[in-house]
């Protein structure tokens, strides 16, 4: 049996070397993706002493036999002419140029999380179009582009780590689907980021996943939606939410506040919660505020607007909602929920099917359209 987190966390050491070497991203890739295959095959029953040396090895063969079979330019032939000769691997680490080259700002965001996943993942093409529930050939076409976007890209470039952040926290979102659970997996590739690059908002992002993903056996009952107020905090994984917290709090100490650790701190002021009515909406309402100072964003304030109706009344939040654009995602579905704590049961149940009808994900739909159901009964 193969061990597959290894083969996964020494995929983009291998692809790193292979590019350092001359290889282009494109070529290097599928090369170690052939190798990863061959891995597979040949490990059970006969493993290596050196894993990432043996893999390095056979996926650099592996591209100067796809270079070889294509007559490759005269650059590469000078490279087969160059081979290395089998040996320990580099010890260099090129996972953070990596994580930079595969969320380049040439990539559209569903490009960038799918080369992730395939090139620093380890992910295969047929893992990833199942996770994101589309056809084996579409996802491979949109990885092939994504390869050729980048592969002109100079790979000592200095890459953008709030870009690669964004990719992640993707990644993350996308959560549960097929054999593959993306949100465990977006959180073993920022732990990956964290041990090679020293950033509070790196730190702030592992933490924001931790204190989230810790909540996830809570969420949904029969395959229903439950909202975070009614969950189950029994269900809640503590020894995660514990580990989240420690490093929100070191990452808070090094004082460079980041929008993903604000984020995390309204996730631990949750957590710390032993029920709903004891949660600290005063503080979460502030945190929202440092949130606004660093993003000015209107999902942000529609999310204060929530909190401000938890913290000083429903009638504090509709005011604050107010001045916010309705066309918003969850307007609607927000509007409807402080409604409803203000007393006014006939606009709620409006607003609760006007949010059902514009909910793209179908049991938040489920779920509105239960709450508009409730109230006109």
């Amino acid at each position: 049996m193969v061990d597959e987190a290894l083969l996964r966390s020494l995929t983009p050491a291998v692809l790193g070397i292979l590019v350092r070497r001359g290889a282009d991203f494109a070529a290097a890739e599928d090369a170690v993706q052939d190798a990863l295959v061959e891995a597979v095959r040949v490990w059970p029953d006969d493993p290596p002493r050196d894993p990432k040396g043996w893999l390095v090895t056979a996926a650099w063969r592996k591209f100067l036999d796809a270079t070889r079979a294509e007559k490759a330019r005269r650059r590469r032939e000078d490279l087969v002419d160059a081979e290395p000769e089998p040996g320990p691997a580099p010890t260099s680490d090129d996972t953070l140029q990596l994580y930079f080259l595969c969320a380049h700002p040439s990539l559209t965001p569903s490009s960038a999380v799918a080369l992730t996943l395939r090139a620093v993942g380890g992910l295969t093409t047929r893992q990833i179009a199942q996770a994101y529930l589309v056809p084996e050939a579409t996802m491979a076409q949109r990885i092939s582009r994504a390869k050729k976007t980048v592969s002109d890209v100079r790979f000592d470039q200095p890459g953008d780590v709030a870009t690669v952040l964004r990719v992640l926290y993707l990644v993350f979102n996308e959560g549960y689907s097929g054999d593959v659970d993306l949100a465990a997996e977006a959180i073993r590739l920022t732990r990956q980021l964290a041990a090679v690059v020293d950033h509070p908002e790196v730190a702030g992002l592992l933490a924001l996943m931790l204190l989230h993903h810790a909540r996830r056996a809570s969420r949904t009952v029969g395959g229903s939606l439950v909202p975070l107020a009614q969950q189950d905090r029994g269900k809640w994984d503590t020894r995660m939410i514990a580990e989240g917290v420690g490093v929100l709090q070191a990452a808070l100490a090094r004082d460079r506040l980041g929008e993903f650790q604000a984020q995390a701190a309204i996730a631990a002021l949750h957590a710390d919660a032993p029920v709903a009515e004891e949660t600290d909406w005063v503080q979460i309402v502030e945190w929202y505020d440092e949130l606004l100072a660093l993003t000015d964003s209107p999902v942000v304030r529609l999310n204060r607007a929530v909190a401000v109706g938890e913290a000083d009344g429903p009638r504090a939040g509709l005011k604050a909602l107010a001045e916010l654009d309705d066309s918003l995602p969850r307007h609607s579905a927000v509007s409807a929920y402080l409604h409803e704590r203000d007393g006014d049961l006939r606009t709620a149940a409006r607003l609760y099917a006007e949010a059902a009808e514009k909910a793209t994900n179908l049991a938040e739909r489920e779920y509105l359209t239960r709450q508009a159901a409730r109230l006109n009964n």
